[in-house]
């Protein structure tokens, strides 16, 4: 049977520039042994400013995207909310100065 990749969800990832957070120390690569957690920094913010006026430039940008692996014919769809609830609760371990934003994306890869 042949894999194929499809994108899960993906999102953000940020923190104070001064603060020096590893967030490998919180969060998963793997899920499960066929889904994925990317994450790179990104060198600038995804937009300008936060809901309550501060400069999204102040904060340390990552985006992530969860993979997962199917094979003909299985549908992603199903697993997409514990893969949310998981990633939430991992995240919910991180600093009170860390924040995220997770969105549903499924697309093939």
């Amino acid at each position: 049977m042949a894999e194929k990749a499809v994108k899960l969800l993906q999102g953000y990832i940020w923190h104070p520039k001064t603060e020096e957070i590893d967030l490998g120390v919180y969060l998963p690569t793997t899920l499960e042994s066929n889904i994925h957690v990317l994450w790179d920094d990104m060198p600038s913010a995804p937009f300008a400013f936060f809901e309550n006026g501060t400069l999204s430039s102040t904060q340390q940008f990552y985006q992530f995207t969860v993979v997962k692996l199917l094979e003909d014919g299985e549908d992603p769809s199903g697993i997409t909310a514990w893969v949310a609830e998981t990633l939430q609760a991992k995240l919910e371990t991180t600093p009170k100065s860390v924040g995220w934003q997770i969105l549903e994306d499924l697309r093939e890869i």
